[in-house]
């Protein structure tokens, strides 16, 4: 059907009553009368040539129809709304979507993020965290931040910086702490990656224990746990400056373990946008400073 025959208050009568299942809640949203939004839904029902809604006392539920065509619009509205709210003040602003773990978004990636909106102001960054586990293309992801070897099929990846794994513990846990080898009579809490203990144990010339304990899918989440003094973990102790500041969390060993680093990655498929090349140089150009 030639789309120029639908008026497009019609599709948003139609997609707002369907959201709200309701002519009423419709019509105030879209700050018109309820009889003016039945009537549009009714003109597009009989453009159409289909039932979108079944009418009831109390409301209106979707047809098959109607629930085919909703999830299509809404998409639509959304992309619209997001395409429009992109200018402002007669000035076009670009949007950079970011995938990052969590605990590099927590620990240097937002004390940081100020510095790069007041010099780029142009660009709206859109985070999305995750744990290390996201697809660049289904996500709909400009450019992902993710730990690893940086060999990732089909991905440019640029090395931001190395993140070697401490033990951290609580305080508490501190004090009955005197050398690597009293590790092994505490709880060793995990992440997924499941050797990262044994590699740390090797580093510190003793055999690694028998793998047991806690699994976390977050280090951030590992860190939780250690400051209520539920275990030793093995994190990226440079992202926790601020625990470890604060003494929430107590680095006990100066032996750590290198089992990766941070990378900025993107789809070698995808063309470069002004705004990934505006990311890729500050991220990239802080990350060397500090190192």
């Amino acid at each position: 059907m030639d789309i120029s025959r639908i008026p497009l208050n019609a599709l948003r009568a139609f997609e707002a009553s369907a959201r709200l299942q309701s002519f009423t809640r419709a019509g105030l949203e879209l700050r018109v009368s309820q009889t003016a939004v039945s009537h549009q839904v009714k003109a597009l029902e009989e453009t159409l040539q289909v039932s979108l809604f079944k009418r009831q006392p109390r409301g209106v539920t979707l047809t098959d129809e109607g629930q085919a065509l909703l999830p299509v619009l809404s998409d639509a509205f959304r992309r619209m709304s997001e395409a429009l709210s992109r200018f402002e003040d007669g000035n076009f602003r670009d949007v950079l979507t970011v995938g990052v773990v969590s605990s590099f978004a927590t620990g240097w990636l937002l004390p940081r993020l100020q510095d790069f909106s007041k010099s780029h102001p142009q660009v709206d960054i859109r985070l999305k965290t995750n744990n290390n586990r996201a697809d660049l293309l289904t996500d709909g992801l400009d450019c992902f931040i993710r730990f690893g070897d940086g060999a990732w099929h089909g991905t440019e990846a640029v090395s931001l910086f190395d993140a070697k794994l401490y033990p951290v513990c609580s305080p508490g846990v501190a004090d009955r702490i005197g050398e690597p080898a009293d590790l092994l009579r505490e709880n060793l809490l995990r992440s997924y990656r499941l050797n990262e203990w044994t590699l740390w144990f090797q580093a510190a010339a003793l055999a690694p224990p028998r793998s047991r304990g806690w699994i976390f899918d977050s280090s951030l989440s590992i860190v939780e746990a250690v400051s209520q003094g539920a275990g030793i973990g093995l994190v990226p102790a440079r992202l926790f400056e601020r625990d470890l500041r604060a003494g929430r969390i107590v680095q006990p060993f100066k032996t750590g373990v290198e089992t990766g680093s941070y990378w900025l990655t993107w789809l070698k498929s995808r063309e470069e946008t002004g705004a990934m090349r505006i990311f890729r140089e500050w991220i990239t150009g802080i990350a060397a400073s500090e190192k």
